[in-house]
């Protein structure tokens, strides 16, 4: 797999590769199929994969944080939900956000609220999720910044037999 610092630059490089083989995915797979697909990849290649040791979307994305998920991360850093808030979220259209880079990601890689980080971190990348098909384009866009997702990709290609022209 590739590795973290290199998966940006990689991406780049495949940029219109990658493009080019969404549409031939949205023209020519069946949703269900790919789903399937997508769900068998996302499980081998992560079953082996510490995202520890990576964080690229830790540094790269800014994190919703639902309602519901505020007392409990307040709880665990022996905050006041007013205090977590003030000191650590910003607002956004949705609601609340932790902005990028995580303020929760430790020196060594390690995620400070991992007991009870957001909902959205924990499903991220969405790559075992339903639908992909109608997603393709946040897929290419995660490729930019996981190794997984970008794997995954590559890997797609092989099942598809896909080659850029």
């Amino acid at each position: 797999m590739i590795e973290p610092s290199k998966v940006a630059m990689a991406a780049k490089k495949r940029e219109k590769e990658n493009v080019k083989f969404r549409t031939f995915l949205k023209c020519n797979a069946d949703s269900d199929e790919l789903d399937s697909q997508f769900l068998a990849l996302h499980n081998e290649l992560f079953s082996g994969y510490d995202c520890c040791k990576c964080n690229n979307c830790c540094r790269e994305y800014n994190t919703s944080v639902r309602a519901d998920e505020i007392d409990p991360i307040s709880a665990f850093l022996g905050l006041t939900k007013q205090e977590f808030i003030e000191k650590h979220l910003v607002q956004s259209a949705e609601g609340h956000e932790i902005k990028a880079p995580c303020c929760f990601l430790n020196e060594n890689g390690a995620c400070a609220i991992q007991e009870c980080k957001p909902a959205e971190c924990m499903d991220f990348p969405h790559t075992d999720k339903p639908e992909r098909l109608f997603s393709l384009l946040g897929v290419l866009s995660f490729a930019e910044v996981c190794p997984v997702v970008f794997e995954i990709l590559e890997r797609l290609k092989g099942i598809y037999r896909f080659r850029s022209r």
